[in-house]
């Protein structure tokens, strides 16, 4: 937590495989916005968003990182002095899902297993091409102690919830 004039700042992740729609997140969340088209992520980007939370200003550093393999071991260094971390995978796609172990692992190693996360399940406007239940999705949080939701950026379904819930939680430790 930084202190800069009467801002909060705080540091928050997104993390998952390639194509599972960090980057679509992060402008739904911050630009009200949703792309089409893909454009890989190459090593790591960020944007900034403030909000209003309880009379105080909360300065959030949203960095998207880059899923492919190539570009693992430049992403995780990013994870240091994180306050919380969105850990997707894309409901289609089962391999994604499968390596939300290791990116829980990785996030333990180089964030702590202290700091504050929720596994999301994105594209569930893609119901008719789910190969990951609802239900795995929450027994895999719940073997985390994370909480769990499934959005959509491109449909806008539970981004602004995912930030909200994730924020609460940060300053419950922080304040």
């Amino acid at each position: 937590m930084d202190r800069m004039a009467d801002f909060l700042l705080l540091k928050i992740i997104l993390v998952g495989d390639a194509l599972v729609g960090k980057t679509c997140i992060l402008q739904r969340y911050v630009d009200h916005s949703f792309n089409h088209s893909y454009v890989s992520t190459i090593g790591i980007d960020f944007k900034v968003k403030t909000l209003h939370v309880n009379g105080r200003f909360i300065k959030l550093q949203i960095w998207d990182t880059a899923g492919q393999e190539r570009f693992h071991t430049i992403s995780t260094r990013y994870f240091r002095g994180a306050h919380g971390l969105l850990i997707i995978y894309d409901i289609t796609n089962v391999k994604s899902f499968d390596n939300v172990v290791g990116w829980t692992k990785d996030v333990d190693t180089n964030a702590g297993e202290n700091v504050d996360r929720i596994i999301l399940g994105n594209k569930c406007d893609l119901e008719d091409k789910r190969a990951v239940s609802k239900e795995k999705g929450q027994q895999l949080a719940w073997e985390h102690g994370v909480k769990f939701l499934e959005t959509s950026a491109k449909e806008n379904i539970n981004i602004e919830k995912a930030f909200s819930i994730l924020v609460e939680d940060i300053l419950k430790k922080v304040t």
